[in-house]
């Protein structure tokens, strides 16, 4: 039983662009059926998609059982006007509006909330992140408030210091999570939160050859020596390859990234990307209430 912990369902491994012309005039249920086509041929079962702003994810809710497919989604993820998130979904500019969004992502049948709270890796720059993340204060303020309305939070953060304050604040779950450090790991395994490090996708640039070779290269690196020392830890690594970003196919991604998992974790790693995937299932199945900042 195969598990895409993290992957986008409306993109096709390919273009971002075409992705977003092909169901831009309205959703293209063929395409979401090709990707379910490649998933189930590969035996995966689980799909925990990242959120789109054309709806895509939703419809592909209602179609996924046709395939034996559990899925899951926020139906569009969350981030601050002005920061980085457009690319999969909606802004907030106030308190307000952040609460009237998750009201809507309630009544689309959103499952969990995905934050967007940092930039994304500077394949160009080593050890930088695009962007100004959200404060501390913030990501306090939107997971206390996605957890009362009974929402598990999935948090795309990168940056030792956004990844250690999104984990102070109570996310459920870390996605990317490059640069974190061995305090951020100590708090993901005190936490019991689940880091989806999404390697794959990190070594889809290693290859575009439009990047430079030796950024990129010790980019990888980092963060399969970051993930090495969390299976060390026995902190909760999950099995996502951010499937249908560019380079990163529906169905091949989660074999190379189980690869490059199994490669950093060694014997331990089966056992724990299980537990991990297990948690997640359970955890992101859907809205229900619960005490804030709880993770069973």
């Amino acid at each position: 039983m195969l598990s895409e912990c993290h992957g986008h369902i409306m993109m096709d491994g390919i273009s971002y662009q075409a992705s977003v012309s092909r169901h831009g005039g309205g959703v293209c249920e063929a395409a979401i059926r090709e990707n379910f086509d490649a998933l189930r041929s590969r035996g995966i079962t689980y799909f925990r998609d990242g959120g789109d702003a054309l709806g895509v994810s939703e419809r592909a809710a209602a179609i996924a059982p046709e395939y034996g497919i559990t899925y899951s989604t926020p139906v569009f993820a969350i981030h601050r006007k002005g920061h980085y998130g457009s690319i999969v979904g909606r802004s907030y500019d106030s308190a307000a509006q952040y609460r009237e969004l998750l009201k809507e992502a309630a009544s689309r049948g959103a499952c969990f909330v995905k934050l967007m709270l940092s930039g994304l890796i500077d394949f160009t720059n080593f050890g930088r992140v695009t962007g100004e993340p959200l404060g501390a204060e913030e990501i306090r303020t939107l997971v206390h408030i996605a957890h009362e309305e009974g929402f598990r939070v999935m948090a795309h953060v990168n940056g030792a210091d956004p990844v250690r304050d999104a984990l102070e604040a109570g996310v459920d779950s870390i996605e990317h999570g490059c640069y974190i450090d061995r305090e951020g790991l100590d708090i993901l395994k005190e936490k019991r939160a689940v880091w989806v490090p999404t390697i794959a996708a990190i070594a889809a640039f290693t290859a575009r050859g439009d990047f430079p070779g030796g950024v990129t290269r010790q980019i990888l690196s980092t963060q399969l020596q970051a993930v090495c020392e969390a299976f060390s830890k026995g902190v909760l690594v999950a099995s996502g390859s951010d499937s249908g970003a560019v380079g990163v196919k529906h169905g091949r991604g989660l074999e190379n990234e189980l690869a490059l998992l199994r490669a950093a974790g060694g014997s331990r790693a089966a056992v724990i990307i299980g537990r991990a995937n297990a948690a997640l299932r359970r955890r992101f199945r859907g809205r229900q209430p619960r005490r804030p900042g709880a993770c069973s």
